[in-house]
């Protein structure tokens, strides 16, 4: 942490003038874009990260001064998780803009979530970084609040189906213990049916508890195939009531470094709605794979399928196609897979049902 004020190595106070009047000379595309859009805040780097110019901004917006920031690293300052990906971009030194949602720490110690435009510009006669930031916290804070809605919403609709597929264990169980009260022989195979049973509605009690838990920002190395495997623990029963059958076929245990409640939340929307279309029954295919450097989950439905001209519209806010739903599912859906790096593709056409794609950076 930086509590200090510091002159970056080589820059004076004159040169810093220098540099405020060197950036009225950025392309005009840039300035105009800046004008327009209202950055909160804009730096320039060379192609190894270190700070040429910084917005007065960040006094504001982050607490450092220029002086402490000027000539230093920018990736000092960025959360770890997110370095991989900017360093990619510096790298590459790919001249075409490019979207980041990244955290930057503050001068007390606190990370700020940013969305973050990069590209690469001519600016006093070489190839630097320019970065255009904006504090994104309050529509993270709002996006947390419409997901707890949307997760209780999704709780108490699965409420029912689950209350009876505990039933059905209890009932048995209740029996057993019945049975072992007449002194009824073979107790040993009593038991492990038993054990079973309690098995069973533990793991339909936990994804439950799961649902209704606060969204958590945390992200580790996690297996795929045990998410989707909770995942269809907990809407099976829902999926039988309709007829349904849930396939999950899986080429490989794959790690994806991910925050764990999040995707299992996307799962959950994604299957959930499959389920919801196919009012006559079916079955729904869950494939997991890898290409390339990405980790593919493709959940394919044999609904009604969605004509062409809504597609394109189904990740906005309040669209749906359902008469008692939210609008609200695929769009967290989409906001949670692009803060993973990942991306959300959609298939389907009328009458013949719907594939939707998750793409997810794989390590």
């Amino acid at each position: 942490m930086l509590n200090y004020v510091d002159h970056p190595e080589g820059t004076s106070v004159n040169e810093e003038d220098t540099i405020n009047i060197m950036l009225s000379e950025l392309p005009k595309d840039v300035l105009n874009k800046i004008e327009v859009n209202g950055f909160d805040l804009i730096c320039i780097s060379d192609d190894a990260g270190k700070i040429n110019y910084i917005s007065e901004s960040v006094k504001q917006v982050l607490g450092f001064t220029k002086l402490q920031l000027l000539g230093k690293s920018v990736f000092r300052y960025i959360m770890r998780d997110d370095q991989k990906y900017l360093r990619t971009y510096f790298d590459i030194k790919n001249s075409e803009e490019q979207k980041f949602y990244i955290h930057i720490r503050n001068q007390i110690g606190r990370y700020i979530a940013f969305e973050t435009v990069m590209q690469v510009i001519r600016w006093e006669g070489q190839n630097r970084i320019l970065s255009l930031s904006r504090d994104i916290s309050d529509k993270k804070q709002a996006e947390e609040m419409l997901i707890r809605s949307e997760k209780m919403s999704i709780a108490g609709q699965l409420a029912a189906g689950i209350a009876h597929e505990i039933r059905n264990p209890l009932t048995s169980l209740k029996g057993f213990v019945q049975l072992l009260q007449g002194g009824v022989d073979s107790k040993s195979e009593y038991y492990k049916i038993m054990i079973d049973e309690i098995d069973k509605i533990n793991s339909i009690t936990s994804e439950l508890l799961f649902i209704s838990k606060p969204m958590t920002d945390d992200k580790n190395d996690e297996n795929i195939y045990e998410m989707l495997s909770d995942v269809m623990t907990l809407l099976r029963t829902q999926a039988n009531l309709y007829d349904i059958d849930l396939i999950l076929e899986v080429d490989d245990e794959l790690i994806v470094h991910c925050d764990r409640s999040q995707i299992k939340q996307v799962f959950i929307n994604l299957i959930k709605n499959a389920i919801e279309e196919m009012t006559d029954g079916g079955k729904i295919h869950v494939l997991m794979k890898k290409i390339d450097n990405e980790c593919l989950i493709a959940i394919q439905d044999e609904g009604p399928g969605i004509p062409r001209h809504l597609i394109h519209k189904l990740k906005e806010p309040f669209f749906t196609t359902k008469k008692n739903g939210t609008g609200l599912g695929l769009m967290i859906s989409n906001q949670i897979i692009d803060n993973h790096k990942g991306r959300l593709e959609i298939e389907s056409e009328n009458g013949k049902g719907s594939r939707f794609c998750i793409y997810l950076p794989y390590r």
